[in-house]
């Protein structure tokens, strides 16, 4: 896991690009300490910084391959990881004779795309995100991995297009960040920027599952991955059982790919089943295998002794990270300094210091990301079980329902069950997250449009007509939470500390397997995840097995309430430069209505605050966090 950064001239490439590409990749030091090089040649211009995990003394980069009449033909800055590449690589030398100068995965990728082309992505199996050049005929080739691990910002300009794993890189060629209204709307309501927007209108991002051409100074792209749910009825015990065994096994063959590299590997655990059996299927590969977790000093915000008697079970060497409410307020702005884009999940924060506390004993980790995604975790899953006696009505009484439930008075029970029955999933589902009400965002927002938000998911949903609804809930999240904001502050904070970080759930063949589920082996009244939790009933300890997934939960709710808390958030909001944008008195009416109790405000007012950061860092520059950055040479 490393930076790239890559600038594809229209004309000619100047010495003063170069150099913006050298530049660029200062800012982003965290995500590869070991090396950086930038190469050029009279049209583009490459620059990479390395995190050493594969083939340590060689793969450096940019790397150059080519066939034996050509062997320089084409350049490449590649970051991530191909799991397969020990198979991929035996396949192109047996059919090929394809040869290889270094044991690394990156020239994988460049002899399989000479041999087969652009169809060559769909047989990687991994984390990517990679500019290739291609010296003979001019053409740049790009790609993004299967579900969004790995980002990939870019930018026109006037003379051509910029590509980086980090906005900041990109700002050497745009300058300043300016900050995008209809991407803040979306942000606000989803508490991030959904893809392929950003939240600096200057950037866009190349999507999960897509490939690209830059060509004659026009960009094009391709999605080579479409996720799509189909599932059959499993009949009868033995068929259960059977899928239960592929689950285990294609979960423990990816585990075991993931676990290749020639330094150490670790693992985080929480208190869930997800991190959980990574943990014991990793420690199969690993008998010395080291788990880390995290936690809040506050009761009820900590799975710290859970995860310890995880570990203990499963025999692994374990390390606590306790975060205090100082650490989290005073760290805050450097970890959206690391974000990029404004992310509003209060859980990057304790993943940012156990990252940090990891990165002290490994340089790579596996997480549970995914699971929740590909198996039917979330508890919103269930949610079509216990709407199915008013979804099944006739429109006509539905729409006497939602009638109904309008007059009701708010917080009322049952009110939100008929109002959310009357809906269509379309209208009532974006995704896991929903975080400001539509009155809330015409209240703080200046200038807010209504319905702005069916924008980014009614394309999502045209795709999956016709699917079970948990399916379509499934897909939606593909699309919007799991690659907007779990897969963003899990990949912003490792990196921050230079720790790479692998998810061994979002997995091709993993996807291949979950993809076909049906749903009465996902969720049921009182359980998610039903399949995957048999599944690992041999694995995963039994007092982990049926227990609620909390994750790295962070007490924001008590913060914003206690002195401490409550000042350095009212600090916030009336010192930022956002009153173009956000109204103060509308977001100090949230923060004071939270710390009398009249109201839990909390998402709400953090959301507002981690984009007043933001803003307030990459468009005005008032805030400049204090980063540390690794000290090496540029090789130019």
């Amino acid at each position: 896991m490393c930076g790239l950064m890559a600038f594809i001239s229209t004309g000619g490439l100047s010495g003063q690009q170069v150099q913006q590409v050298a530049e660029g990749m200062t800012c982003a030091r965290h995500r590869g300490p070991d090396d950086t090089a930038v190469w050029h040649d009279d049209r583009v211009a490459m620059g990479f910084n390395r995190l050493s995990i594969i083939d340590i003394e060689g793969s450096s980069q940019p790397l150059r391959w080519g066939p034996p009449d050509n062997p320089e033909r084409y350049a490449m800055v590649f970051n991530g990881e191909i799991y397969n590449f020990v198979e991929l690589r035996a396949g192109l030398i047996s059919d090929h004779h394809a040869s290889f100068h270094t044991s690394g995965d990156g020239e994988v990728i460049l002899a399989g795309y000479h041999h087969h082309g652009p169809d060559w992505v769909r047989q990687l199996r991994g984390m990517f995100a990679f500019v290739i050049w291609d010296t003979e005929t001019g053409q740049a080739f790009g790609a993004r991995d299967w579900f969004g691990i790995k980002p990939l910002y870019y930018a026109q300009t006037a003379d051509g297009y910029a590509f980086a794993s980090e906005a900041k890189s990109l700002r050497e060629f745009t300058g300043r960040a300016r900050a995008d209204a209809k991407a803040l709307e979306h942000y606000l309501v989803l508490q991030y920027v959904p893809e392929p927007e950003s939240a600096d209108a200057n950037l866009r991002r190349i999507e999960s599952g897509t490939t690209f051409t830059v060509h004659d100074g026009q960009l094009a792209t391709h999605r080579y991955f479409r996720p799509r749910f189909s599932a059959s009825p499993v009949k009868g015990p033995e068929a259960a059982q059977e899928l239960y065994d592929r689950i285990l096994e294609v979960l423990d063959d990816s585990v075991s790919k993931h676990m290749r590299a020639d330094v150490t590997v670790g693992s985080f655990l929480s208190g869930g089943i997800d991190s959980t059996a990574i943990a014991a299927l990793a420690k199969k590969y690993n008998p010395n295998l080291l788990t880390f977790t995290t936690g809040f000093e506050r009761e009820g915000y900590s799975e710290v002794d859970v995860a310890a008697e995880s570990a203990a079970a499963i025999g692994v060497q374990h390390f606590v990270k306790t975060v205090s409410e100082q650490e989290l307020c005073e760290t805050l702005p450097l970890i959206v300094w690391y974000l990029d884009d404004p992310v509003a999940d209060p859980a990057l924060v304790p993943l940012y210091f156990v990252a940090r506390e990891a990165r002290k004993h490994v340089k790579v980790v596996l997480s549970g990301e995914g699971a929740d995604e590909l198996f039917g975790g979330y508890n919103i899953y269930r949610e079509p079980l216990s709407l199915r006696p008013i979804t099944m009505l006739p429109d006509p009484l539905r729409k006497g329902l939602a009638a109904v439930s309008r007059a009701l008075p708010q917080g009322l029970r049952g009110k939100s069950l008929l109002e959310r029955g009357s809906m269509d999933l379309e209208q009532r589902y974006y995704g896991n997250a929903r975080n400001f009400r539509p009155e809330q965002v015409a209240k703080v927002l200046r200038g807010a449009s209504e319905g702005a938000i069916r924008e980014v998911t009614d394309p999502i949903y045209q795709v999956s007509e016709g699917w079970d609804p948990v399916a379509r809930m499934q897909h939606i999240d593909l699309f919007t939470w799991l690659r907007g904001d779990i897969l963003v502050k899990a990949d912003r904070v490792t990196m921050a500390n230079s720790l790479e970080l692998r998810v061994p759930f979002l997995d091709k063949e993993v996807f291949e397997v979950a993809r076909h589920i049906p749903i009465d082996q996902k969720i049921t009244r009182t359980q998610s995840k039903v399949a995957l939790r048999k599944a690992l009933e041999q694995v995963v300890p039994a007092h982990v097995l049926n227990r609620k997934k909390l994750g790295f939960p962070v007490p924001i709710r008590v913060y914003l309430r206690d002195d401490y808390g409550y000042e350095w958030a009212r600090e916030i909001i009336t010192k930022a430069e956002t009153t173009d944008l956000i109204d103060p008195t509308a977001a100090l009416e949230l923060l004071d209505e939270h710390r009398r109790g009249e109201a839990d405000n909390s998402r709400q007012v953090w959301t507002l605050l981690v984009f007043m950061l933001w803003h307030d860092i990459f468009v005005t520059g008032r805030i400049v966090p204090d980063v540390p950055h690794p000290q090496y040479p540029v090789k130019l």
